[in-house]
Protein backbone atom coordinates (compact mmCIF):
# COMPACT_ATOMS: atom_id res chain seq x y z
CA UNK A 1 0.00 0.00 0.00
CA UNK A 2 1.45 3.66 -0.70
CA UNK A 3 1.79 6.37 1.53
CA UNK A 4 -0.06 9.44 1.35
CA UNK A 5 1.33 12.24 3.28
CA UNK A 6 -1.01 15.69 3.54
CA UNK A 7 -0.20 19.03 4.52
CA UNK A 8 -2.58 19.91 7.44
CA UNK A 9 -3.51 23.66 7.25
CA UNK A 10 -5.07 24.72 4.00
CA UNK A 11 -5.54 21.31 2.89
CA UNK A 12 -7.55 20.07 6.55
CA UNK A 13 -7.87 22.61 8.39
CA UNK A 14 -7.97 26.08 8.12
CA UNK A 15 -4.50 28.40 9.20
CA UNK A 16 -4.54 28.87 12.52
CA UNK A 17 -2.44 32.28 12.92
CA UNK A 18 -4.74 33.45 10.65
CA UNK A 19 -7.46 32.41 13.25
CA UNK A 20 -5.12 33.93 15.82
CA UNK A 21 -4.68 36.93 13.74
CA UNK A 22 -9.13 37.74 13.40
CA UNK A 23 -9.17 36.88 16.96
CA UNK A 24 -6.94 39.28 17.99
CA UNK A 25 -6.96 41.83 14.89
CA UNK A 26 -3.22 42.13 14.35
CA UNK A 27 -2.78 41.92 10.57
CA UNK A 28 0.64 41.18 10.79
CA UNK A 29 -0.15 37.65 11.93
CA UNK A 30 -1.98 36.73 9.01
CA UNK A 31 1.50 36.27 7.02
CA UNK A 32 1.15 32.25 6.56
CA UNK A 33 3.97 29.87 4.57
CA UNK A 34 2.34 31.13 1.45
CA UNK A 35 3.44 34.44 2.03
CA UNK A 36 6.75 33.82 3.24
CA UNK A 37 8.86 31.04 1.88
CA UNK A 38 11.19 30.57 4.41
CA UNK A 39 9.99 29.15 7.71
CA UNK A 40 12.14 30.26 10.26
CA UNK A 41 11.84 34.26 9.00
CA UNK A 42 7.86 33.55 9.07
CA UNK A 43 8.05 31.89 12.97
CA UNK A 44 10.95 34.53 14.06
CA UNK A 45 8.36 37.36 12.70
CA UNK A 46 5.60 35.58 15.04
CA UNK A 47 6.96 35.10 18.01
CA UNK A 48 8.36 39.30 18.38
CA UNK A 49 4.47 40.11 17.26
CA UNK A 50 3.19 37.61 20.11
CA UNK A 51 5.64 39.26 22.48
CA UNK A 52 5.02 42.72 21.89
CA UNK A 53 1.28 42.28 22.34
CA UNK A 54 2.01 40.15 25.01
CA UNK A 55 -0.34 37.09 23.53
CA UNK A 56 0.00 33.46 25.65
CA UNK A 57 -0.48 30.23 24.48
CA UNK A 58 -3.39 30.48 26.23
CA UNK A 59 -5.18 33.06 23.75
CA UNK A 60 -3.92 30.77 21.17
CA UNK A 61 -5.90 27.48 21.79
CA UNK A 62 -8.78 29.40 22.52
CA UNK A 63 -8.56 29.81 19.15
CA UNK A 64 -7.87 26.80 17.86
CA UNK A 65 -10.78 25.06 20.23
CA UNK A 66 -13.13 27.33 17.86
CA UNK A 67 -11.73 25.80 15.32
CA UNK A 68 -13.03 23.26 12.48
CA UNK A 69 -12.19 21.01 10.23
CA UNK A 70 -12.22 22.51 6.58
CA UNK A 71 -15.82 21.37 4.73
CA UNK A 72 -15.47 17.60 3.55
CA UNK A 73 -12.19 17.34 5.22
CA UNK A 74 -13.27 14.70 7.58
CA UNK A 75 -14.68 12.30 5.22
CA UNK A 76 -11.83 12.97 2.58
CA UNK A 77 -9.57 11.62 5.35
CA UNK A 78 -11.92 8.40 5.85
CA UNK A 79 -11.72 7.85 2.13
CA UNK A 80 -7.59 8.55 2.08
CA UNK A 81 -7.43 5.63 4.71
CA UNK A 82 -9.23 3.43 3.48
CA UNK A 83 -6.87 3.74 0.15
CA UNK A 84 -3.38 4.83 1.55
CA UNK A 85 -1.37 4.48 5.15
CA UNK A 86 -1.61 8.35 5.78
CA UNK A 87 0.47 10.78 7.60
CA UNK A 88 0.03 14.21 8.04
CA UNK A 89 3.20 15.93 7.65
CA UNK A 90 3.23 19.62 9.11
CA UNK A 91 5.13 22.79 10.37
CA UNK A 92 2.39 23.38 13.28
CA UNK A 93 3.32 22.26 16.79
CA UNK A 94 1.74 19.64 18.91
CA UNK A 95 0.96 22.10 21.41
CA UNK A 96 -1.81 23.79 18.79
CA UNK A 97 -3.03 20.69 16.76
CA UNK A 98 -4.34 18.44 19.21
CA UNK A 99 -7.99 19.94 19.71
CA UNK A 100 -7.90 19.63 16.17
CA UNK A 101 -6.66 15.94 15.99
CA UNK A 102 -9.41 15.05 17.76
CA UNK A 103 -11.89 16.34 15.40
CA UNK A 104 -9.96 14.20 12.62
CA UNK A 105 -10.14 11.49 14.17
CA UNK A 106 -6.47 11.55 16.02
CA UNK A 107 -4.52 10.53 12.32
CA UNK A 108 -0.76 10.28 12.24
CA UNK A 109 0.62 13.71 13.13
CA UNK A 110 4.53 14.58 12.67
CA UNK A 111 5.23 18.30 13.19
CA UNK A 112 6.81 20.40 15.89
CA UNK A 113 7.28 21.49 19.58
CA UNK A 114 6.69 24.52 21.08
CA UNK A 115 8.85 26.46 23.79
CA UNK A 116 6.91 27.91 26.47
CA UNK A 117 8.08 29.84 29.53
CA UNK A 118 5.65 30.69 32.15
CA UNK A 119 2.70 30.28 29.50
CA UNK A 120 4.43 32.37 27.29
CA UNK A 121 5.34 31.04 23.63
CA UNK A 122 9.45 31.64 24.06
CA UNK A 123 10.44 29.96 20.74
CA UNK A 124 10.25 26.46 18.61
CA UNK A 125 12.32 23.42 18.13
CA UNK A 126 11.21 21.63 14.93
CA UNK A 127 12.06 17.87 14.07
CA UNK A 128 15.05 18.25 11.84
CA UNK A 129 16.12 20.28 9.52
CA UNK A 130 14.21 19.82 6.58
CA UNK A 131 11.54 17.66 8.22
CA UNK A 132 9.42 17.70 5.01
CA UNK A 133 11.11 15.88 2.46
CA UNK A 134 13.33 14.22 5.37
CA UNK A 135 9.80 12.56 6.18
CA UNK A 136 8.85 11.34 2.84
CA UNK A 137 12.38 10.21 2.44
CA UNK A 138 12.19 7.69 5.84
CA UNK A 139 9.38 6.52 4.36
CA UNK A 140 10.97 6.10 0.72
CA UNK A 141 13.84 3.68 2.75
CA UNK A 142 11.12 1.47 3.92
CA UNK A 143 10.10 0.63 0.14
CA UNK A 144 6.56 2.46 -0.16
CA UNK A 145 5.79 4.70 -2.78
CA UNK A 146 4.59 8.00 -1.49
CA UNK A 147 2.21 10.41 -2.59
CA UNK A 148 2.45 13.97 -1.35
CA UNK A 149 -0.13 16.92 -1.18
CA UNK A 150 0.53 20.55 0.07
CA UNK A 151 -0.64 24.00 -0.61
CA UNK A 152 2.09 26.23 0.11
CA UNK A 153 5.69 27.09 -0.16
CA UNK A 154 7.09 24.91 3.00
CA UNK A 155 5.65 21.95 0.88
CA UNK A 156 7.87 22.19 -1.76
CA UNK A 157 10.63 19.47 -0.22
CA UNK A 158 7.68 17.19 0.57
CA UNK A 159 6.47 17.55 -2.98
CA UNK A 160 9.70 17.42 -4.62
CA UNK A 161 10.98 14.28 -2.96
CA UNK A 162 7.88 12.50 -3.37
CA UNK A 163 7.36 9.88 -6.14
CA UNK A 164 3.90 11.81 -6.75
CA UNK A 165 2.86 14.93 -5.82
CA UNK A 166 -0.04 17.67 -6.01
CA UNK A 167 -1.35 20.74 -4.86
CA UNK A 168 -4.43 21.58 -2.84
CA UNK A 169 -6.42 24.78 -3.35
CA UNK A 170 -2.58 26.83 -3.48
CA UNK A 171 -2.67 30.33 -4.76
CA UNK A 172 -1.70 30.60 -7.84
CA UNK A 173 1.23 32.16 -7.48
CA UNK A 174 2.42 28.96 -6.09
CA UNK A 175 1.24 27.08 -8.99
CA UNK A 176 2.42 29.08 -11.35
CA UNK A 177 6.04 28.90 -9.66
CA UNK A 178 6.29 24.60 -9.87
CA UNK A 179 3.69 23.79 -12.90
CA UNK A 180 5.13 20.21 -12.78
CA UNK A 181 2.69 19.58 -9.80
CA UNK A 182 -0.84 18.73 -10.82
CA UNK A 183 -3.35 21.23 -8.73
CA UNK A 184 -6.95 20.02 -7.24
CA UNK A 185 -9.54 22.82 -5.89
CA UNK A 186 -11.74 20.46 -4.72
CA UNK A 187 -11.29 17.25 -2.11
CA UNK A 188 -13.37 15.40 -4.98
CA UNK A 189 -10.75 16.31 -7.98
CA UNK A 190 -8.01 15.60 -5.40
CA UNK A 191 -9.54 11.82 -4.76
CA UNK A 192 -9.61 11.57 -8.32
CA UNK A 193 -5.99 12.55 -8.72
CA UNK A 194 -4.66 10.15 -6.33
CA UNK A 195 -6.87 7.66 -7.63
CA UNK A 196 -5.35 7.81 -10.93
CA UNK A 197 -1.68 8.13 -9.81
CA UNK A 198 -1.68 5.53 -7.30
CA UNK A 199 -3.04 3.15 -9.96
CA UNK A 200 -0.21 3.80 -12.39
CA UNK A 201 1.89 2.07 -9.91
Amino acid sequence: MNVLCLDLEGVLIPEIWIGVAEHTGIEGLRKTTRDIPVYDELMQMRLKILDEHRIDLETIRGVIDGLQPLPGAAAFLDWARAHFQVAIISDTFYEFAQPLMAKLGWPMLLCHRLEVVGGRIAGYRIRQPDPKRQSVKAFQTLCYRVLAVGDSYNDIPMLEQADEAFFYRCPQTVAAQYPRFPRADSYGALMRLLERRSAAD
